[in-house]
């Protein structure tokens, strides 16, 4: 039963899935491994800090990719906010919280 439909970045999604144990689950640990490139804890404040932004365009989906893919330029940025155009001081907030966690 689905409770609550919210968007996970790798990191928290390992979080979930570190208490399995069947043989598909480890290799979805493995996958996320190759991926993942904050731990848990940090990715759980650089969410908070993109929340604080508080940019109205930017959505649970997008906080999620950037947790994910830490963008480095504004070209980055914008494959993520594809549906929507960010201004540029709304962008140069976000690339500045992210280069905290590089």
């Amino acid at each position: 039963m689905i409770i609550e439909m919210k968007p996970l970045s790798l990191a928290e999604t390992k979080e979930i899935v570190e208490t399995l144990e069947t043989e598909e689950e480890k290799e979805i640990k493995g996958f996320l491994k190759k991926f993942i490139k904050l731990d848990t804890e940090k990715a759980k404040q650089l969410r908070k800090e993109l929340e604080g932004l508080e940019i109205m365009r930017m959505k649970d989906e997008h906080i999620v990719k950037i947790i994910d893919l830490l963008p480095e330029d504004v070209s980055d940025t914008n494959k993520i906010f594809t549906e929507v155009s960010l201004e540029e001081n709304e962008i140069n907030k976000i690339l500045e919280v992210v280069k905290k966690y590089r």
